[in-house]
């Protein structure tokens, strides 16, 4: 019955290593993946050098189709960034109403700056919540968390896209 009883334990402290060290390895994938997507540039330029140097009139320049210009673009990210980073950290989001439209929006020369930072705070604040969160936020966030660095760098394709388009885009 002793042996029984200490080999349960035993498996049990085994697994519970075992788990910890997957979430170890979730929480660094997770990080390495927003950060690639913000600052780190490796295959993919991230959101941080695609608006390096970007004038307000550049931001808001469209073409003659229904695209984005560049600042709802960034628009559009901080208002997703920031609603998942909201309901990451608990706040009651069931009364909020999602209108993807009211996320494009054209910009002022202070609201772009302003909004250029909001989003590297807000993607930086993303960056330090997965390196402090419990393993539960892991297990119930980690695809959501993928899914939003796979936005971020979407939208930063695009950004880097018009910026090649009309010449604004010299970075080798």
């Amino acid at each position: 019955m002793k042996k029984r009883i200490l080999s349960i334990i035993v498996i049990s402290i085994i697994l519970g290593c075992s788990h910890k060290k997957e979430n170890t390895e979730v929480k660094s994938l997770l990080v390495d993946l927003m950060k690639k997507s913000h600052t780190e540039q490796h295959w993919f330029v991230p959101t941080k050098t695609a608006l390096e140097g970007l004038a307000v009139e550049q931001s808001n320049w469209r073409d003659s189709t229904e695209n984005h210009s560049i600042g709802e673009l960034v628009s559009h990210l901080v208002f997703w960034n920031e609603i998942n980073l909201r309901a990451f950290n608990g706040e009651d989001m069931t009364d909020f109403e999602v209108d993807n439209k009211t996320t494009f929006k054209m910009y002022t020369e202070n609201e772009w700056v302003s909004l250029v930072n909001k989003l590297d705070s807000i993607q930086t604040d993303w960056e330090s919540i997965i390196v402090d969160a419990t393993d539960e936020q892991l297990t119930e966030w980690s695809k959501e968390i993928a899914n939003i660095q796979a936005h971020n760098a979407y939208h930063a394709g695009q950004i880097i896209y018009i910026r090649k388009r009309n010449g604004w885009w010299n970075k080798k």
